[in-house]
């Protein structure tokens, strides 16, 4: 099956689930969808609980964060529903308050232990360099937490716009997955 095809097939089979979800008491408020490369794609649930480390959470990256218009105008999030104007992102809890975050020319550390798929790509997918991270080595202060995507070496998260509030993040769960493997 071509890619054109599989991936026709899938956005179709999501469009005939959600009602079916909808009828079964899944709240579309609940949902995100998540089309992106840097998780598996698919259907996620945001449940009422606090998340825990290497849990999937959305957020909205804060409006006042400095990357955030320019995430918008490069194109590294969507439009959507947050107070930025940006989409919600979609990444695991990495780092919680109290772990150590140190940052190196091949990628993270956490806690001592390297961060698999957390390399600092030289330039975005177009080419143009990157911003400056506002991420810096060091503890990660309580009400704060570090998200990523390591699925993904070119992922728009705590690597560029730093740590977010633990406060903002809702954990999200799996509903229906297209592709687990995924990079």
């Amino acid at each position: 099956m071509n890619t054109k095809n599989s991936w026709l097939s899938k956005v179709l089979m999501l469009v005939f689930f959600l009602p079916a979800l909808f009828l079964a008491g899944l709240a579309i408020s609940d949902c995100r969808v998540n089309l992106t490369p840097s998780h598996p794609k698919g259907l996620y649930r945001l449940v009422p609980a606090e998340p825990e480390r290497g849990d999937y959470v959305a957020f909205c990256l804060p409006p006042e964060n400095p990357l955030a218009d320019l995430a918008l105008r490069r194109g590294y999030l969507g439009r959507g529903p947050c107070l930025s104007g940006s989409q919600v992102l979609l990444k695991r809890l990495a780092g919680l308050p109290g772990d150590y975050v140190g940052l190196t020319d091949s990628g993270l550390i956490l806690n001592g232990l390297p961060l698999s798929g957390t390399a600092w790509p030289e330039a975005d997918s177009l080419g143009r360099d990157l911003p400056a991270s506002l991420l810096s080595s060091g503890l990660i202060p309580a009400g704060l937490a570090l998200v990523l995507s390591q699925g993904h070496p070119g992922s728009f998260d705590s690597r560029y716009f730093g740590l977010i509030p633990l406060a903002a993040l809702m954990k999200a769960e799996p509903v229906l997955i297209f592709n687990k493997e995924f990079k």
